[in-house]
């Protein structure tokens, strides 16, 4: 038996992972056993504060007796079952899959994608140059953030986090189909005729780099952007009561980022515009 933070009593099952025996509690997917094993199954629209979407498909591995590939991040672990998460079937669908990204939208601002690309040996390139690529300018319509969609990979983070998962907006949604779906807002207007309230929340959950603050966009179209010089700092918003925490992203002395920590048992990684944006007077030194 193991305890959830809540104190809630769950069974443990048991099952094979790559030739081992592995155990985890009911209602744990196969990713979650795969991460407590220390395997490193990739992933892009998979999220922590968010329930599975099955949309990228990079984290596809191989259950005994299943017909297709199945995809680690949504599949529960059930007792009993064979996964293989490293096979030949798993490792090319994984590098198919990188190689049609890759090609048709920029991943230059993906986290571990480039390792992932070496990794499985994919080759983007390969389609040759007149590959159907996504070449949206970047959205600049309001003072917080930048929607800079020649980067997005349609995994729909965003429109679950603007909806009822998080923040019941409803601001941003699907628009088009096949080869023209895009993410947007209603009609697709400017962001400050939309639904929008300004939370941010659908920054926090992207895995791209399609959406960014501002503070990032600017400073990574000046080549200033370093991730490896900014310190952590996590704090409580002072705006209201609730007691929000925050993590103040540092460079050069300046606040250039505000996240939240997923873990908190209060925000849950999300955000108000105050706590996320409302940060430039803290270093008004005029």
């Amino acid at each position: 038996m193991t305890v959830t933070p809540l104190g809630i009593p769950r069974r443990l099952l048991e099952f094979t992972l790559d030739g081992e025996a592995a155990r985890v509690p009911e209602g744990a997917t196969i990713l979650d056993a795969c991460r407590a094993a220390g395997k490193d199954v990739p992933t892009l629209c998979e999220g922590d504060t968010l329930r599975p979407k099955n949309a990228c498909r990079v984290c596809v591995v191989e259950v005994e007796g299943a017909r297709t590939l199945v995809p680690a991040c949504s599949r529960r672990a059930e007792p009993g079952m064979v996964v293989r998460t490293d096979t030949e079937r798993a490792r090319h669908s994984r590098r198919i899959v990188l190689e049609l990204l890759a090609s048709s939208v920029d991943l230059s601002t993906t986290p571990q994608v480039a390792e992932w690309i070496k990794e499985y040996e994919a080759k983007p390139d390969r389609f040759g140059p007149d590959a159907a690529r996504l070449n949206d300018s970047p959205k600049d319509d309001n003072d917080l953030y930048v929607r800079d969609y020649a980067k997005c990979i349609l995994c729909y983070k965003c429109v679950d986090a603007c909806g009822d998962q998080w923040q019941n907006s409803f601001a941003i949604s699907v628009t088009g189909r096949g080869f023209d779906a895009r993410i947007a807002v209603e009609h697709d207007a400017p962001l400050t005729d939309s639904a929008c309230v300004y939370c941010g929340n659908c920054i926090e959950v992207c895995p791209t780099g399609a959406l960014s603050p501002r503070s990032e966009f600017d400073r990574r179209a000046a080549g200033t952007w370093d991730e490896s010089a900014q310190t952590r700092t996590t704090t409580v918003c002072a705006y209201c009561g609730v007691g929000c925490g925050l993590t103040l992203h540092v460079q050069d002395n300046e606040i250039v980022k505000v996240t939240s920590p997923h873990d908190n048992p209060v925000t849950h990684g999300n955000l108000c515009i105050k706590g996320r944006f409302g940060y430039q007077h803290v270093q008004n030194r005029g």
